[in-house]
């Protein structure tokens, strides 16, 4: 179940770009210090996102909002310090990508300071000139479409997005435009199954799903729902895997091993 400690050798796009095209599903985490990277990477996970969702499950704020980039750059570098083989993803917070050169800078904070290997973003539209941009110039760009949470003041709700045909429509062309930018992973957030598997097998990148159904090129869980300590209710999508494993390694372990397998996310954690 758990990985072997003695292969280090770091994940790269290409890699992640490999497992798309050989059916080998991609498993994603979020965390936020060092202690449970490094937990994370031992148990196998391919890709690890130091997540904007900190502001809500490790700052305790109502939605991701007020994150800073000062942040995301501490909590990238001590994740960093934690990693040996997993790729690692940062987030570029609330208004941190607003324009390209707001964006050159901050990106170049996460990859440099920080050592990310990727920026993730939230949107299309406006945002689709960021990802050219950041991509033409060797930063890395993963995209963020369906629910969107930086946008929870315009959707009044976290809602599930695209059930009707015409948002579905949409988001089919933005995941497109974020593709032809330069996106090279894209994750979809609470989005019907059918239409995630879509999406998925339309575009070349790969798919990371949450709340997107089991037919997405992988999956990635917050970490504080994994271990069943979020505060509140909890996301139908999630799962907590700390219940029937013992401790924390385990219950990453057996994620990824879900994952791998395609049995989380089931029925039950879809849409």
């Amino acid at each position: 179940m758990y990985a072997n400690d003695s292969d280090t050798t770091p994940i790269s796009l290409p890699d992640l770009a490999l497992r798309k095209h050989s059916g080998t599903r991609i498993a994603c985490v979020t965390a936020y210090e060092a202690s449970i990277a490094a937990r994370a990477d031992e148990a196998g996970v391919d890709l690890v996102l130091v997540g904007d969702s900190l502001g809500m499950v490790v700052q305790g704020h109502a939605s991701t909002l007020a994150v800073t980039m000062d942040a995301m750059v501490y909590h990238c570098r001590c994740v960093a310090r934690g990693l040996r083989r997993a790729f690692l993803v940062a987030d570029l917070p609330f208004m941190a990508y607003r324009d390209v050169p707001t964006a050159f800078t901050n990106a170049t904070r996460l990859v440099a300071e920080a050592g990310a290997a990727m920026v993730k973003l939230e949107g299309a539209d406006w945002v689709c000139e960021v990802i050219a941009a950041l991509s033409s110039r060797e930063i890395p760009v993963c995209a963020h479409l369906g629910l969107t949470p930086q946008s929870i003041n315009r959707l009044g709700a976290y809602r599930v997005q695209g059930r009707d045909e015409a948002a579905a429509q949409r988001l089919r062309e933005d995941a497109r435009r974020v593709q032809a930018a330069g996106a090279q992973l894209l994750v979809l957030e609470c989005v019907p199954a059918r239409l995630a598997a879509e999406i998925s097998g339309e575009l070349t990148i790969p798919v990371i799903g949450i709340g997107a159904g089991p037919q997405c090129d992988g999956q990635i869980l917050v970490m504080h729902d994994l271990l069943g300590i979020t505060p509140g209710k909890r996301p139908r999508f999630s799962k907590d895997f700390l219940a029937d494993s013992g401790s924390i390694p385990a219950a990453i372990a057996a994620y990824v091993q879900a994952v791998r397998a395609g049995s989380f996310p089931g029925p039950e954690h879809s849409y």
